[in-house]
């Protein structure tokens, strides 16, 4: 190639072709390296948020659970306490009966 010479003024039409070949193929190559690099770095940042979510999905889920399990021990208290609130104002009753 008589264009890489000093004394070259002018390219030719296959050597000015050859060479944007290759500055398309390296523009190419670093455009489609850091959409892949870009897109990579957002999928892992995807996959922890997921992550994330799940673990809280789970926590609330126990929670829910926990809830649930105060709820009905609560209940049962509050039945019991209902109870005995009939059987003190039955006993009442009868005491102011006599």
């Amino acid at each position: 190639m008589t264009e890489l010479s000093k004394n070259c003024s002018d390219m030719s039409n296959a050597a000015s072709t050859y060479l944007g070949i290759i500055a398309g193929t390296i523009i190419g190559g670093v455009v489609s390296w850091w959409i892949y690099n870009r897109q990579k770095r957002t999928s892992d940042q995807q996959d922890k948020i997921l992550g994330r979510i799940k673990d809280l999905e789970e926590n609330h889920t126990e929670i829910l659970k926990r809830l649930e399990e105060f709820d009905d021990k609560h209940e049962s208290s509050l039945d019991s306490l209902q109870e005995l609130d009939k059987k003190i104002d039955s006993i009442l009753d009868k005491i102011k009966d006599k």
